[in-house]
């Protein structure tokens, strides 16, 4: 019997973050009352999208024509970004810099596309969101963490930084606010970055899609580097605005120089092949800029608690020792497995899962050269759900190590 194989492209593809959903899924069939911190999904939990964002989705169905839109993204969407943008950071861009995404995520992908032949490389946050990494290989490309100090709030390592761009660079990432870590960069951090990314001529890709979710510090966004820094940023409406099926993402350009005009053609190449964003989605996206904000503050509020009480429980775990989390929606603490049943983070992970119920993201999965002996937790269910699992970790490790 024939077999048609899949790419190798695809099959190295490995997604930690939903990877762990099959040892919980396995574990949910035995009735076991599971608890899931693995995923950055607020509604899953007490958030709730705006009514206003919904009925505007409500209206747009029955009052556009639902053909085919832009391929850029429509205007209007498009200049509340520039409005919402200039209004939360002061940053001058035009319609023409914004591009319009299914989710952060096509960014990534089509970026990535665009940016790497075989071979070049790509410097990212380890840890790190794991769709850089997952793109960045699938396109035959080289990703090269760089260390954040978790010691130092998670501060990156700017020297490492620059010790490891080569001339295959392509592009340097970073996330801020930090998934997996919570790190909240400092300003004096960002413009290391921006010095760095004007020194060597290579583009800083800025993620900033958790940048009103901070609840300790003051964010600063790369948009407002010089303007001899070449730029994209990238943000959308999971997170900030609770529309994460919705799959609403965008990216804008800021680059004097010209270095980027040729990736800003083989994007929007790859944007017009694959149509255009959902048009009636777009406009509950443009609602959600222009609208009430409130809902902001009161998702901080909850947030910042629960950030406080996750903090001091861990950390009152033995074995357990974590950082404060500055913004985003998750911690990242670290498990001293010296001594205990498991060689790795993900197999602690995945036999807490299958006998607790329990499910957390293993760290090796944001990185294996910085990720190890960690594990990713949210911060988005309610105190009690948290208290909940927490006692099960707590008492799993005794159980285990005694």
């Amino acid at each position: 019997m024939k077999i048609i194989r899949a790419s190798r492209r695809s099959l190295g593809m490995n997604y930690a973050i939903r990877e762990v959903t099959t040892p919980a899924a396995e574990a949910a069939k035995t009735g076991m009352k599971m608890y899931n911190l693995n995923i950055g999904d607020p509604n899953k939990w007490d958030f709730e999208t705006p009514e206003y964002f919904k009925q505007t989705l409500r209206e747009a169905v029955d009052r556009v024509d639902n053909g085919y839109g832009d391929s850029q993204g429509e205007m209007s969407l498009r200049q509340a970004i520039v409005e919402r943008e200039n209004e939360k950071h002061g940053v001058s861009i035009s319609t023409s810099d914004v591009y319009i995404t299914s989710g952060v995520s096509e960014c990534i992908n089509i970026m990535m596309g665009t940016f790497l032949e075989p071979g070049d490389e790509v410097l990212v946050p380890g840890p790190g969101y794991p769709s850089y990494m997952q793109y960045i290989n699938f396109y035959e490309g080289r990703t090269v963490p760089y260390r954040q100090i978790e010691d130092e709030d998670w501060r990156p390592d700017v020297d490492m930084i620059r010790k490891r761009i080569t001339n295959r660079t392509k592009a340097l990432i970073l996330i801020n606010p930090n998934n997996p870590t919570g790190a909240v960069y400092s300003e004096k951090a960002i413009k290391e970055f921006g010095d760095i990314a004007a020194e060597f001529n290579i583009p800083l890709i800025s993620d900033e899609i958790y940048d009103k979710i901070v609840f300790n510090g003051e964010f600063y966004s790369a948009s407002r580097l010089k303007s001899d820094v070449p730029r994209i940023i990238l943000n959308g409406f999971s997170k900030v605005n609770l529309m994460p099926g919705w799959r609403m993402g965008y990216c804008y350009f800021m680059d004097d120089s010209g270095l980027m005009d040729e990736i800003r053609v083989g994007m929007m190449k790859q944007f017009r092949a694959r149509i255009c964003p959902n048009v009636p989605c777009q406009a509950a996206a443009q609602a959600s800029l222009q609208g009430p904000q409130d809902y902001i503050l009161d998702m901080n509020r909850k947030l910042k608690d629960r950030e406080y009480f996750t903090y001091k429980r861990l950390n009152e775990i033995d074995g357990i020792t974590t950082r404060h989390a500055k913004g985003a929606l998750y911690m990242f603490p670290h498990i001293d497995l010296k001594g205990t049943p498991w060689k790795t983070d993900k197999e602690f992970v995945f036999d807490l899962i299958k006998e607790e119920g329990v499910v957390f993201v293993h760290g090796s999965g944001f990185c294996e050269e910085f990720g190890q002996d960690h594990f990713r937790t949210i911060l988005l269910a309610p105190i009690e759900t948290l208290d909940a699992a927490y006692d099960k970790l707590e008492s799993f490790i005794k159980r285990r190590t005694n």
